[in-house]
């Protein structure tokens, strides 16, 4: 089958000729005639099968006939992120080239007043994401009581980003005899609950089952150890061992995690690009433009690049992270395999992600078989100066066995390579050097012999013996009284010696 038997009009056909198809996608073939017909339509399709265009084809159709008010658009896609908003406009600009349709996108990081103006002049095609859709609504500069056609892509998506109240509180404010298109990979319960809420008698249209892989991907998983900076080693022994690598996406579950590979790999000398949620949106558009050009071969990514985002030519994706979610591994690998094509999946898989590996091979219906060959990483040093400064302060008392100070025992010994010296045959202390011999202590003598020695209190001490205060601490005052003999003014302060002048008589 072609596309001319689709039921496309004229300016869609040759639009799809110069790009170079011919025969549409099994989701193309299904989908379209469905949606030509104005009913609603539930695509369950695998990423990369060619989604996007299932609905924008019949769109551009649907829309030669009409013509756009201000602040109402005719039609509304919703999408997850601002990278899937771009690229599906994209797919307008390229396949509506011949037609004079007002399309706008509505994302964030981009000033209100530019998208107020555009809002202004009358949309046909309205792009959007929830959050920046409704920032626009409640300000009153734009009203969704036009919308004719209410596509919702990537929803497992917007499941997974807390999207779905923003969902329902959209589908409310457009007409409720609106068209919708709802497009999926998985189908999860709360989606199922969206669908039974807002479709009306759809077409479902699954050309595979949900959360399948594509079996043009070889799935690989490597074992790895629990430490961080083994499974950084690990990433750059697989990069410059893969047959193949043309371009590759590494995918991690945290931002942090994705600057920290990224540095890595940069310092490391390898051409990579990041991106994640909290960069900038010119920043990430440079990225993914650099990416998709081919000026950066490899690109760090968190799960903002997972969905729906439409690069051909990836040979490669690598895990650098296990997701946590068994359902964002089948679209983080669904970047590679697209259209047809060969590609290669390999997950870094430590101890503590064995879990999650059993749900991953549970939902897809098959086991991901282990690497060939020995992967056991020991760390270098050039891994050591990439890693946090306080791991290295670490590492580096625990070789000395404590902070700053060697550590006594077997230890050292063991260190050294010095032999133990049987206790019966130490050197006595008579033959050390004269320098270091230390002189004997004398033994000290009992506590009874203490005692016996050391006069009570309040008994007069021998004749022959002087007193001695004791050192450091003051002698009670009744003992200083009962030492000293009648007549003894020793312990007297020298002004109270001095002799008393006694005034003359009668004076």
């Amino acid at each position: 089958m072609s596309f001319s038997d689709l039921g496309l009009s004229e300016k869609v056909l040759a639009a799809v000729a110069a790009t170079g198809y011919t025969t549409p996608t099994p989701i193309q073939e299904q989908a379209i005639p469905h949606v030509l017909a104005r009913k609603d339509v539930l695509g369950i399709a695998q990423t990369g099968t060619g989604k996007t265009a299932a609905f924008v084809l019949p769109m551009l159709t649907i829309l030669e006939k009409g013509r756009a008010r201000a602040r109402m658009p005719r039609t509304l896609i919703l999408e997850p992120t601002r990278e899937l908003a771009a690229q599906v406009k994209e797919n307008f600009d390229r396949y509506g080239a011949g037609q004079k349709l007002n399309v706008a996108l509505l994302i964030g990081g981009v000033s209100f007043g530019d998208q107020d103006a555009k809002l202004t002049r009358g949309v046909d095609v309205l792009i959007a994401t929830p959050g920046r859709l409704l920032d626009h609504t409640e300000r009153g500069g734009l009203l969704l009581t036009g919308v004719e056609l209410l596509v919702i892509d990537e929803a497992d998506r917007m499941l997974d980003m807390g999207f779905i109240p923003d969902i329902e509180r959209i589908c409310k404010l457009v007409p409720f005899t609106r068209q919708t298109l709802f497009f999926t990979a998985t189908m999860p319960p709360e989606i199922r609950r969206i669908t039974e809420a807002f479709l009306h008698n759809p077409q479902k249209v699954e050309v595979s089952k949900p959360a399948t892989t594509a079996v043009t991907v070889t799935q690989v998983q490597v074992p790895a150890g629990r430490e961080a900076h083994e499974k950084r080693e690990l990433l750059r022994r697989l990069l410059r061992e893969a047959k193949d690598l043309k371009n590759a996406i590494i995918f991690c579950n945290r931002k942090r995690e994705v600057a920290i590979v990224h540095k890595s790999l940069q310092k490391h000398g390898f051409s990579v690009g990041a991106l994640h949620g909290d960069m900038d949106q010119s920043a990430r558009t440079a990225a993914l433009e650099q990416f998709r050009k081919g000026e950066l071969p490899l690109l760090v990514a968190s799960d903002v690049a997972a969905r729906g985002l439409d690069i051909p030519e990836v040979s490669h994706v690598f895990n650098f992270d296990v997701p946590h979610h068994a359902d964002d591994y089948v679209h983080r690998i669904g970047r590679t395999g697209r259209a047809g094509r060969t590609g290669t999946a390999i997950s870094i898989v430590t101890p503590l992600d064995q879990k999650s590996m059993v749900a991953i091979e549970k939902l897809i219906g098959q086991s991901i078989p282990r690497a060939e060959g020995d992967y056991e990483v020991n760390a270098d040093a050039s891994e050591q100066s990439d890693r946090p400064r306080e791991a290295r302060g670490r590492d580096r008392e625990r070789s000395r066995g404590g902070r700053g100070k060697p550590q006594r025992g077997g230890r050292d010994r063991e260190r050294s390579h010095e032999p133990r010296e049987p206790r019966g045959e130490r050197p006595a202390a008579e033959a050390r050097p004269a320098a270091e011999a230390k002189p004997a202590r004398e033994p000290r003598p009992s506590r009874e012999a203490r005692q016996s020695s050391e006069p009570r209190h309040g008994s007069r001490p021998q004749a022959n013996a002087s007193h001695v205060p004791s050192i450091g601490r003051p002698e009670p005052r009744r003992q200083r009284e009962a030492d000293t003999e009648p007549g003894d003014h020793s312990h007297l302060p020298a002004f109270l010696l001095r002799p008393v002048r006694s005034s003359p008589a009668g004076a």
